[in-house]
């Protein structure tokens, strides 16, 4: 008998309240801890006077938890309930965000918050398996391409939640109490807002079992990854779509990094010379709304075109962000409302062309036997892109200054769009082609 088809035979519950109660909170919820992690940490970073170079190097290892995450996730199938996984790891996370106030008033705060950004990290990649499987075994393939807007709209307006609402405060407070005690704050509020989202998601998520068979072990299941990592290595193609979706992340990678560092720095150094404030109010005014526009739009965009046919669109839209960094720091504007349209701009081009990897992932390389472990694989391959470039990101930006790094990230995000007329040779039609 094969474990892998006999987990893939499971039943598949339907969901029963409307998807529009759960994906854009679960998305939320998946998002907020990612960007604590990946930007609102090296904003905080940035603030107590933390150099470019070791942001982007602690924060780059962090985000390796998303990278590995899929060695852990057949485990996850011995759960009863996903939703109960779902749940327990959104209030862990929320726990150690929280626990972030008590670290910033250390002697060694800077070793004790990356080892609670640590602890942060594994939850919220250990929950996003199990929410990702929810999504997967819901809805179907129309629902899936109909809702990776709203589901990528919402992931990411967890950025602007952080980046905007939770940087602004951060922003106002660093002048009256000093940025410690502002930041402590800011994370203890974060850690209220997960802990919120998982008593919600106790009523709110459809309740999708785990896999495993009965009486199924901790080592059968890992006789289990081991076929599951042997068959997605074996899929017609493997190797040309794991490139093309690390360098998918190419230019994502650095400028997420740099750019927010970068309307920080002084003009002096090239920066923009924006205070913590100001960069919250530039995210979470114009690029806020620009962003969920461009998402929803390009979910549906996707589903009326079919994914093959979107995804050279896509991928130009997902790499605006590099030519408008570019833009502003050769023009260094100085007016505010200039730097929030072009971030706007930035923006909707992002929510626009992220959706083109996800159902990249979805539709094309996840299919199969035990395709939730697949999906994890393959988001974590993505992640690999994201973090292999952000890693490097500041010793490039350091030593080409910030005006030839961002010429630079255009140029890196070339090969993905060659990459892109090639991918499709072994894709499953029923993945990319309009439903």
């Amino acid at each position: 008998m094969n474990p892998i088809n006999d987990l893939a035979r499971a039943a598949l519950p339907t969901a029963t309240r409307h998807p529009l109660a759960w994906v854009p909170t679960l998305y939320l919820a998946q998002g907020l801890p990612f960007y604590a992690v990946a930007l609102v940490a090296g904003l905080m970073y940035k603030s107590l006077g933390v150099p470019n170079e070791q942001i982007a190097r602690w924060t780059g290892l962090l985000g390796l938890a998303w990278v590995f995450k899929a060695l852990w996730s057949p485990f996850l199938e011995l759960a009863r309930s996903k939703r109960g996984v779902v749940v327990c790891f959104q209030l862990a996370g929320g726990f150690a965000l929280a626990a972030m106030a008590l670290a910033l008033q250390l002697s060694s705060w800077f070793a004790v918050s990356i080892g609670l950004f640590a602890l942060v990290a594994l939850a919220s990649s250990t929950h996003d398996i199990c929410a990702d499987g929810i999504y997967i075994a819901s809805l179907s393939e129309r629902q899936q391409a109909a809702y990776a807007g709203w589901q990528g709209a919402f992931f990411n307006a967890a950025k602007f939640v952080s980046m905007g609402g939770l940087v602004m405060l951060a922003g106002y407070l660093e002048d009256r109490m000093g940025p410690k005690a502002a930041w402590a704050t800011v994370f203890g509020l974060l850690g209220v807002l997960m802990a919120g989202l998982g008593l919600y998601h106790l009523w709110a998520l459809p309740d999708t079992p785990g896999t495993a068979r009965r009486g199924e072990g901790v080592r059968s299941v890992a006789g289990t990854l081991v076929d599951v990592i042997r068959a997605f290595f074996a899929k017609p193609g493997i190797w040309l779509a794991i490139l093309f979706i690390i360098l998918f992340r190419a230019g994502e990678g650095q400028i997420q990094t740099i750019g927010p560092l970068f309307l920080r720095d002084a003009r002096e150094v090239g920066g923009l010379g924006l205070s913590t404030a100001q960069v919250g109010a530039v995210y979470g005014t114009a690029g806020t709304i620009a962003f969920l526009a461009g998402s929803i739009a390009g979910g549906y965009f996707t589903a009326a075109l079919g994914l093959r046919r979107a995804m050279p669109f896509l991928i130009v839209a997902m790499n605006l962000p590099n030519a408008v960094f570019w833009y502003l720091s050769v023009a260094q504007p100085e007016s505010l409302g200039v730097i929030a349209s072009s971030l706007g701009v930035e923006m909707f081009g992002y929510g626009f062309g992220f959706v083109g990897m996800i159902l990249f992932i979805m539709q094309v390389v996840a299919p199969g036997p035990y395709q939730t472990a697949h999906y994890a694989l393959g988001s974590g391959f993505m992640q690999l892109g994201f973090v292999l470039f952000k890693m490097v990101s500041g010793d490039i930006q350091g030593a080409l200054g910030y005006r030839d790094f961002f010429l630079w990230v255009l140029v890196a995000a070339l090969p993905v769009l060659v990459l892109s007329r090639f991918v499709w040779r072994h894709a499953p039609d029923k993945g990319v082609s309009a439903s």
